[in-house]
């Protein structure tokens, strides 16, 4: 009888493990509270994050600029993509208030994707840093960038206001980048966070999607790349499927191949490897900036 891959599975419903209890606590609460009175914009809200409550509970909260429409059209992703609006120049305060109002004590900055703009988005990405330090010089940050399309004064900007962590995704393996990613490209990515780290970049992270066809030995090849490009940190979380229009879910993956992957990484010498269904980019960020 033939042995089936893991790409040739069919996920059955969500299983127990990423089933998830509702956020609670003082904490969540009256960040919410914060939230929904002063209209703040975090991923954490917006993105429906299983983490929400957690990492709230630790000072820990997700901003994303430059609008929340993509030039890119990701087949993973649920943000939505089409024309971007003109860029908001007040953004930075804006930023750099929500989360002194919040009392932020580690934050995390991500965008879309501005292919549109002759800048990639970065200067804006820059005076957005710079605000937050000033307003919230006790907050630690980590920037969770795009690949400005691999171009080097672009990246440059990022390293010069100086983030705690600089973090970029590589999302997936080599051969579904194509098909996961569309207008990324594997090595262009690698290359990013290898330069990052040539710079003086001290603390670098990327993170990967299971269950969108990969097998065992892509994974742990890119576990290998990602460590021969000097990434410091490494999340490893379950896909699930933002629509219908999305890529499908191949596979559900279980806990102990989640800790597999943890124990490879710890061997590979990275400085933290957080793997579970449930981790997204910024799990547990605070704790990546020692």
């Amino acid at each position: 009888m033939e042995t089936k891959v893991a790409s040739d599975i069919l996920p059955e419903r969500k299983p127990r493990w990423l089933k998830v209890k509702l956020p609670t606590g003082k904490k969540y609460t009256e960040l919410r509270s914060l939230v929904d009175k002063y209209k703040l914009n975090t991923i954490c809200t917006s993105g429906s994050c299983p983490n929400m409550g957690e990492c709230w509970g630790e000072g820990t909260a997700t901003f994303m600029i430059l609008g929340n429409v993509c030039t890119r059209s990701c087949g993973f992703c649920g943000v939505k993509t089409g024309r971007p609006e003109t860029v908001d120049w007040d953004e930075p305060e804006k930023v750099a208030r929500s989360i002194k109002l919040m009392q932020i004590k580690h934050a995390v900055l991500t965008s879309v994707d501005r292919d549109d703009l002759k800048d990639m988005g970065s200067i804006m990405w820059s005076e957005t840093v710079k605000a937050v330090k000033r307003m919230n010089p006790e907050t630690t940050l980590e920037t969770l960038i795009p690949d400005f399309q691999g171009i080097e004064k672009h990246i440059d900007r990022i390293i010069d206001v100086a983030p705690e962590v600089v973090s970029h995704n590589i999302e997936t393996v080599r051969r579904l980048t194509r098909d996961v990613r569309i207008q990324a490209k594997y090595d262009r990515s690698m290359g990013v966070l290898k330069y990052l780290k040539q710079q003086g970049q001290r603390r670098t992270k990327s993170g990967i999607m299971l269950g969108l066809g990969e097998k065992r030995e892509e994974v742990i090849e890119t576990l290998h790349d990602l460590r021969n490009n000097d990434v410091d940190v490494v999340t490893i979380g379950q896909y699930l499927q933002p629509s219908k229009k999305h890529l499908p879910v191949k596979q559900f993956v279980n806990p102990d191949q989640f800790d597999e992957y943890k124990s490879i990484g710890i061997s590979l010498g990275f400085r933290h490897v957080e793997s579970s269904a449930l981790v997204r980019s910024s799990y547990k960020a605070q704790k990546h900036i020692n």
